[in-house]
């Protein structure tokens, strides 16, 4: 990884106020195995950006190549208006990063662990080193386990560790990596929290996710990623915005209430107790609903749900999704 080039052009802000922006970024590994393909991402300064995908679907491989950690085949990548990976050293310094979990020192304790990444640090001062690693346990919960092995902390402590090394400085862009993977309901909550106050504080947080659910509730951007190619962007409120919602009938009646709505051409209907769920008919709801009515239906509740970012991702790609983890 060289230094960057003389006649590279300063840039004190990203060019668009985008953070991250990639053309054409390809990864293709030895064997052909296409990782990552012609990936156009564009990601907003002062967002949290949402970067959904299942499992293998090229997200890690395109945080690796966006950090410079792997040199992509083709294409280009620029962070914080910088070409990455020739920019790195100028542009690291800027950046937090939790990638596929810490790599920790086992044998050092979770406070030890923390003062050695930052003394590996050239751009950190040591005046103020004890102090920032406290205060970055402090804000992963970890304080009470500073001074416990690492190689005693269940998976959930290591990825809050993690967070708190990247956390040590102050940075423009976060870059997160499944960081809630081992973390119990409660874990998830503190660290949606934290990346919701880190946003608030003017840091950019790009949050890599297979689970649907938490790009939903933190994030304000999304891309969606399969099979190495980006299938939409955007803000996360108009990602559904093309999508119709669910059809959702209350009724002590759902046998009824499901033949009628089939009858009225309705599709995948559901049954689930006293709620019938389908996709909306193409023709005027009101009409559904007398239907019901007029068949002597008991309706308790009727109306159509906003679509939500699984219903985006299914009618985009015609594939269901890992929203459980």
């Amino acid at each position: 990884m060289g230094e960057e080039s003389a006649t590279e052009p300063e840039q004190s802000e990203p060019p668009g106020d985008s953070v991250i922006a990639t053309h054409g970024l390809t990864k293709r590994y030895r064997g052909g195995q296409l990782a990552v393909d012609g990936l156009d991402l564009t990601v907003p300064a002062a967002s949290v950006f949402g970067f959904l995908g299942p499992n293998g679907s090229g997200k890690t491989t395109t945080i690796r190549m966006l950090m410079g950690l792997i040199e992509p085949t083709s294409g280009t990548a620029r962070v914080l208006g910088r070409p990455m990976p020739r920019a790195s050293r100028t542009v690291l310094p800027h950046v937090g990063a939790l990638i596929e979990g810490p790599a920790l020192y086992g044998f050092l304790s979770g406070r030890d662990n923390l003062l050695r990444y930052d003394a590996a640090d050239p751009t950190a001062d040591p005046r103020t080193r004890r102090a920032r690693v406290a205060a970055a346990l402090d804000r992963v919960g970890l304080t009470a386990a500073a001074g416990k092995k690492a190689k005693a902390y269940s998976l959930g402590m290591k990825q809050r560790l993690g967070l708190a090394a990247a956390l040590l400085q102050p940075r423009r862009l976060l870059v997160l990596d499944e960081p809630t993977n081992g973390l119990d309901p409660q874990g998830m909550r503190e660290i949606r929290s934290l990346v919701r106050e880190l946003a608030s504080d003017g840091t950019t947080v790009f949050l890599s996710s297979h689970l649907l659910d938490e790009i939903e509730q933190v994030c304000t951007h999304a891309a969606v990623m399969a099979q190495g190619r980006l299938i939409t962007q955007g803000a996360v409120a108009d990602l559904a915005a093309g999508v119709r919602g669910r059809l959702v009938v209350t009724t002590p009646d759902p046998g009824d209430a499901a033949r009628v709505l089939k009858e009225q051409g309705a599709a995948d209907v559901v049954v689930t107790d006293d709620r019938v769920t389908a996709e909306p008919p193409d023709r005027d709801l009101a009409e559904v609903n007398a239907a019901l009515v007029t068949a002597g239906v008991r309706v308790r509740g009727f109306g159509v749900e906003r679509a939500s970012l699984e219903d985006a991702f299914v009618a985009l790609t015609g594939e269901g999704f890992d929203v459980a983890g």
